[in-house]
C-alpha cells in the first residue's frame, strides 16, 4: 500500500525576474507550499497527504499550479486564499473546485497568452 492516500504537487519554479513566462515562485507558491502543508497537519492529515513542492508544471503564466493525485485534477491560478477550499472540497470531499480547475478552455487561454507573448519578441 502506498505511503500517501493522496499527493500535492505545488509549482515552486523560479525563473529570472523579468521573464516572460512568469514563475510560481514570485505568485507564491513557496508560502502556497506551506500553507497546504499548514493546514493538511491541522485537520489531522499529516502521514495520509503530502504537499510536494515542485519544479516547473508549466503553466505559470496562469498562476501557481497545484496538482492532486490519484485524481490527476490541476489546479491554475491558486492563491494562498484558495487552498483551504481546495483541502476541504478536493482533498477532504473529493469534489473538484471547478473555478481552478484546469479544463480545455483554460488550457487554450494558456496557449493564447504563450502566442502573445512570443509574437511580442518577434
Amino acid at each position: 500500500m502506498p505511503p500517501y492516500d493522496k499527493h500535492l504537487f505545488i509549482c515552486t519554479n523560479q525563473r529570472v525576474a523579468g521573464h516572460p513566462r512568469g514563475c510560481c515562485a514570485d505568485k507564491g507558491g513557496m508560502e502556497i507550499r506551506a500553507a497546504f502543508a499548514r493546514g493538511l497537519a491541522e485537520r489531522g492529515l499529516k502521514g495520509k497527504v503530502r504537499a510536494n513542492k515542485s519544479g516547473c508544471l508549466d503553466a505559470c503564466e496562469m498562476g501557481a499550479t497545484v496538482v492532486v493525485y490519484p485524481q490527476g485534477v490541476w489546479y491554475l491560478g491558486v492563491t494562498l486564499k484558495d487552498v483551504d477550499e481546495i483541502i476541504e472540497q478536493s482533498i477532504v470531499a473529493e469534489n473538484v473546485v471547478d473555478r481552478l480547475a484546469a479544463t480545455p478552455e483554460k488550457w487554450a487561454e494558456l496557449q493564447e497568452i504563450r502566442q502573445a507573448t512570443n509574437a511580442k519578441k518577434e
